[in-house]
């Protein structure tokens, strides 16, 4: 917990009933975080859905404009339509807005990952009295963290160029996503005619390099999101990462190849200890590779050991995984924490 941080803040949820939503209350309280009150909300549909808070039974509210009454921070975890209804009211209540949906992108926001400080030198800015002020906080979403993590760590190795494939999940398309991958999986597992409401494609047994005409969601949309946020928070500090993105059928956890080829070879060891120094863990060599299983709950990005090209002596392959929605939601509390200690 944060030394130093005076009276409690009042915590919002917005999107609570959400995956995400649920997984960042979670680590509100699994990181201790101070808060006097943790407020859950989401649209009016999940009103009265009575659920737990700090151990104590409580209700999701619905999303009003005197939602945000009293609270210092308000993390938007729901839907894109949801955040961009209800942002404007957030702030005018005098809350810091922390947004994991990236619908605040395209708004004057503060890109921040803690964790790559120690590459990219920044903090949260202060106002004249020494407090941050209340504004605009956009927490990546977890294949933005990935991609942003491995140019910050290559970046003193000064890679000539970075390819990152990520294997998403269908979690990334919460609850809809998990439904309709079950319900696939049962079905072609019993022989029967499967659902294709969300996808429009069979998602189940299967990678895709893209959905169905009828899709609800593009993953060339989604690719370019990723490859655009990525830029915009690297900004020039470090090499932008060509990105590619794969449906993989599994319900949680990303999974991620990539590859780095520099002027000369690089030793796997240096190339491990820039990961280190970022808080990412390092498989031990006679230890299983990470995968979207391994990683369950895990806060931090996990890698296995480096690996030379066999064909071309410059390159360095690196594998991982990272739990997609314990790593987005850790980072956001994070952005709050540094918030607190830095008032």
């Amino acid at each position: 917990m944060p030394s130093g941080l005076g009276t409690s803040p009042r915590v919002a949820i917005a999107g609570a009933s959400s995956l995400l939503g649920k997984e960042l209350k979670q680590v509100l309280e699994d990181r201790n975080f101070p808060a006097s009150d943790i407020i859950l909300l989401d649209e009016s549909v999940m009103a009265g859905t009575l659920t737990e808070a700090a151990g104590e039974p409580t209700f999701i509210r619905a999303l009003e404009e005197d939602s945000f009454e009293g609270a210092r921070f308000v993390f938007f975890a729901g839907s894109a339509a949801d955040t961009a209804r209800n942002w404007p009211a957030a702030q005018r209540a005098g809350a810091t807005v922390i947004d994991l949906s990236g619908v605040l992108n395209d708004q004057h926001v503060e890109r921040v990952i803690p964790s790559l400080r120690p590459v990219f030198l920044s903090g949260p800015p202060r106002s004249g009295n020494g407090a941050p002020p209340s504004q605009l906080y956009s927490s990546p979403r977890t294949p933005v963290l990935i991609a942003c993590t491995i140019s910050a760590a290559l970046k003193q190795l000064q890679p000539q160029r970075i390819v990152l494939v990520l294997l998403r999940p269908v979690s990334e398309q919460d609850q809809p996503g998990i439904e309709e991958l079950e319900s696939q999986t049962a079905g072609l597992l019993s022989f029967r005619e499967i659902s294709k409401t969300l996808f429009d494609a069979q998602v189940a047994f299967n990678l895709l390099g893209a959905f169905g005409s009828e899709s609800k969601v593009r993953l060339a949309d989604v690719r370019a999101e990723i490859a655009r946020e990525t830029a915009a928070f690297l900004d020039g500090r470090a090499a932008v990462p060509a990105i590619q993105l794969v449906h993989a059928p599994v319900f949680y956890g990303y999974a991620f190849a990539a590859y780095a080829e520099f002027a000369a070879p690089v030793a796997p060891a240096s190339i491990e200890a820039a990961f280190t120094n970022l808080g990412v863990k390092v498989t031990a060599a006679d230890d299983p590779r990470p995968s979207n299983v391994s990683v369950a709950g895990e806060s931090e990005i996990q890698i296995a050991r480096i690996e030379a090209d066999p064909n071309l002596p410059n390159g360095a392959w690196l594998w991982g995984a990272a739990d997609n929605l314990r790593l987005a939601s850790t980072n956001a509390v994070r952005i709050a924490e540094d918030l607190l200690t830095k008032a």
